[in-house]
């Protein structure tokens, strides 16, 4: 038998799972307590009707949460771009080479260094709460190097993303369609193996439809379910092939037609966005309320990555939805928890209800209003990792 853990004296907890509760989106429970035997949730509900357990733990009236699900991050990659972003953020014209100058660390460093950052960060997410997070390839692009990268990552998480297909190679230069055929053939069969999802930057400049359609096929033909980078930088065909190929994710969505919302609103695509990126090149944001208005699901993830998102924390993310992006805080609390389980196709994680995982995050505050109410503050203060306290 497994030990029983009670959390209990919580001012709010959040459960995501309107059946519970005060029966909104959240399944909010004043003065809670939650219930954990093993690796999952057991029981949850009010403190005053908590079973006896082998454990106890006084939560202090103060809030508890889903850990966070970050769905789209770039976490195995060498180097640093401090003065790219320092010239951006200056105004100044900087032509280093962007994802390139990654790609070039990272196929020089050792795996070792590529593990030692991958945790680095990791423990980082982990102390603000993030308890469920994916992560891609995409700075190795050669087959040797993508496939390290995904077997890293696979070391870490179950959610990992084969994404060959960042940008075209440095060495393909002058042969695109080439390396589209590297990247739906020999570096897929070689990735495949330690991967779950298969992805493509679908933009100009980088991957167009017909090419995007091409390299999605191939990874569902592999076992591999698709995910998007689409309408990040222009309008463009990534969102609406997302939706037609099942896609779990269409991720950024910063520029959208009535089309594309209307595809996602009748489809079971998540639109993942990340305000991280926006913050971090001064661009246009994305329209949350009117996914939502429309009745899209909306995840947000921090993107996590050396050039155009350098930030591991959720709670960042959700005071800039909620400042910049005109989401409640209990829209971005959600999909920074449940939808970012939706983009990942879960409901194992995400929420606080008998059956999931025992991931939680407790606040140092009375409500979860408050990750957007105090910007910048490091509530988290208790992190429970599948059933197990980790902070």
């Amino acid at each position: 038998m497994s030990s029983t853990t009670v959390i209990t004296n919580i001012a709010s907890l959040v459960t995501n799972d309107p059946s519970l509760g005060d029966g909104s989106p959240l399944g909010l429970i004043q003065d809670a307590a939650v219930v954990i035997e093993g690796d999952r949730v057991a029981w949850t509900g009010e403190s005053s009707k908590a079973p006896a357990t082998d454990n106890r733990v006084d939560a202090g009236g103060r809030a508890v949460i889903p850990g966070f699900v970050d769905s789209h991050s770039h976490l195995v990659f060498a180097g640093d771009r401090t003065q790219e972003f320092n010239a951006r953020m200056s105004g100044r014209a900087y032509s280093a080479g962007g994802i390139r100058t990654t790609v070039a660390a990272t196929r020089a460093a050792s795996d070792e260094e590529l593990e030692r950052n991958l945790t680095r960060y990791l423990r980082e997410a982990l102390r603000q709460g993030t308890t469920t997070f994916e992560t891609k390839s995409g700075y190795g692009l050669t087959v040797e190097d993508e496939a390290r990268a995904l077997r890293i990552a696979a070391s870490h998480t179950d959610e990992v993303t084969y994404l060959g297909a960042h940008i075209v190679s440095p060495d393909y230069a002058d042969d695109p369609a080439g390396y589209v055929a590297l990247v739906t053939g020999e570096m897929l069969d070689a990735c495949a193996p330690y991967a779950r999802w298969v992805d493509v930057f679908c933009e100009k400049g980088a991957f167009d439809g017909d090419q995007a359609r091409a390299i999605l096929t191939a990874g569902k033909a592999k076992g591999l379910h698709p995910r998007v980078h689409a309408n990040q930088l222009s309008y463009g065909p990534g969102v609406q092939l997302a939706v037609e190929l099942d896609a779990a994710s269409a991720d950024h969505c910063t520029h959208l037609t009535d089309a594309d919302i209307d595809a996602l609103a009748s489809g079971d695509t998540v639109a993942t966005l990340l305000p991280g990126a926006e913050f971090s090149t001064r661009a246009e944001w994305p329209d949350a309320r009117r996914l939502i208005d429309a009745g899209v699901t909306v995840a947000l993830s921090t993107d996590c990555n050396p050039g155009s998102s350098f930030t591991s924390s959720v709670p960042f993310c959700i005071a800039l939805a909620v400042r910049d992006m005109r989401m409640t805080p209990d829209e971005a609390v959600w999909s920074a928890t449940a939808g970012g389980a939706r983009a990942l196709r879960r409901d194992d994680v995400g929420r606080i209800a008998p059956g999931a995982y025992a991931d939680l995050a407790l606040l140092d505050a009375p409500s979860h209003v408050h990750l957007a109410y105090r910007p910048g503050v490091p509530l988290v203060t208790g992190v429970w990792r599948r059933g197990v306290r980790e902070i």
